[in-house]
């Protein structure tokens, strides 16, 4: 869940990799809850089952949304600050892009 620090933007931190993994698992928890629900029952135990498995996927997605949302921001400020750089300082760019082209290709010939 997002919290807000002491500069009033929020924290984004606290959506972490694990959370994720956990929201994932009780999704399928209360899928093959579903499943059992509907092969051994009907009515009540059925539409409960359904309405937990629902409500679980939603948050899910909405966890998933804010991680999305998170992650383009970041990449739009990467690529911001990246194209600002090499705008300013276009032959240093080009030097790192080619000792990196170079460290690669040596790394790819050792294999």
């Amino acid at each position: 869940m997002m919290t807000n620090n002491l500069s009033g933007k929020h924290d984004y931190t606290a959506l972490t990799k694990q959370q994720l993994i956990a929201d994932f698992k009780v999704v399928v928890a209360d899928a093959e809850a579903l499943i059992q629900a509907t092969a051994a029952q009907g009515g009540e135990v059925l539409a409960s089952a359904r309405t937990k498995a629902t409500e679980s996927l939603r948050v899910a997605k909405q966890k998933m949304d804010e991680a999305q949302t998170v992650l383009a921001a970041k990449t739009r400020i990467a690529t911001d600050a990246t194209d600002e750089y090499v705008r300013e300082n276009p032959w240093e760019a080009v030097g790192i892009a080619a000792a990196a082209g170079l460290f690669a290709g040596i790394l790819l010939a050792r294999r």
